[in-house]
């Protein structure tokens, strides 16, 4: 196994690794000691989708992992810092932080901070963009909607693929086909067209206690609902987890109404450049709420909701 640095950690050495290099099995192990939800699967989804680090204890036990999810050759997103507590003190998080940083080289990052690692990431000189609200909840049925002026909904297909990619672009900043690819496979998605051209989409997937959506890109909350209500009703009276920064609107009130609320809020956070305008020069307007990817844990989905013309950002994908 091939060692990238090596800490003196109290009475004990930490060395880092390349994460591909340690049994998957123990990284689900690390990330259940810390009450993370994410399952061998979705684990199997981030090592095909990113790259990280591990920290081994002497006697080569996963106590920590970092990962980078690199979408170009100037940004990418970070997730599933793990850290266990009895280490945190120790300075053991700031340690996998500072190798994470030196490997992702001169890439402007964004990520979402859970409560605990907030304060880590401010004294490494990430700044506050937004506060990402996590809804989670056994789903309802909502009350039925008409589908908004001129659209057609329908089931997503893996010829979708080029078109999805370039809406998310748009909302995010920057492409992500490769993910989106990984994503769109193991998902079941929902479009909304109009005259022939797709102008939202929902991507829902398996995912910790049950199922996740996002991301659910959309020009206003009227299209996102469309694209998300079919999610919900499949997934009625199961887990459902959306993550969001729009925190008031009709989108939110139609999560409510599918059951859904809010149990923790993240806060999504840039460093070397804003998070939510990349690719944009305008100022993006004030976040609204939206499903989640990526907390430190990713992200995964993938990322907070962005106003941006013409198209909403509205839930993120999750990973963490």
């Amino acid at each position: 196994m091939k060692t990238t640095c090596s800490m003196l950690l109290d009475s004990f050495r930490l060395t880092a690794v390349d994460l591909n290099e340690v049994d998957p099995a123990a990284l689900h192990a690390l990330s259940i000691s810390v009450r993370w939800p994410h399952r061998a699967e979705d684990w199997q989804m981030l090592l095909t989708t990113g790259r990280g680090i591990a920290a081994l204890d002497e006697i080569g036990r996963a106590v920590g992992s970092a990962m980078w999810f690199p979408y170009s050759d100037d940004f990418a997103s970070v997730g599933m810092v793990i850290c266990l507590p009895r280490l945190q003190a120790h300075g053991a998080g700031r340690w996998l932080m500072e190798q994470t940083l030196a490997a992702v080289g001169p890439r402007a990052l964004g990520l979402n901070a859970t409560r605990a690692s907030y304060r880590l990431y401010r004294a490494i000189g990430f700044s506050d963009e937004a506060i990402v609200y996590q809804l989670s909840g056994s789903a309802l049925v909502p009350g039925p909607r008409p589908l908004p002026a001129d659209a057609l909904l329908r089931a997503a297909e893996n010829s979708d693929l080029g078109a999805i990619v370039a809406l998310d672009a748009h909302a995010f900043g920057t492409e992500r086909s490769s993910l989106l690819q990984c994503l769109l496979a193991a998902s079941a998605g929902t479009v909304l067209s109009r005259a022939s051209k797709i102008e939202a989409f929902a991507l829902c997937r398996r995912f910790g206690r049950g199922h996740v959506i996002g991301p659910i890109v959309a020009s206003d909350d009227a299209d996102a609902i469309a694209v998300t209500r079919p999610h919900v009703v499949t997934h009625a009276g199961s887990f459902l987890r959306v993550d969001t920064r729009q925190r008031d609107g009709t989108f939110p009130a139609f999560l409510t109404e599918s059951g859904l609320a809010v149990y923790d809020t993240v806060t999504a956070m840039s460093l070397g450049g804003p998070w939510l305008v990349r690719g944009r020069g305008e100022v993006a307007a004030a976040p609204k709420t939206c499903f989640s990817e990526p907390s430190t844990e990713l992200n995964s989905g993938l990322f907070p909701s962005i106003d941006v013309s013409p198209h909403l950002l509205l839930a993120i994908f999750v990973f963490t």
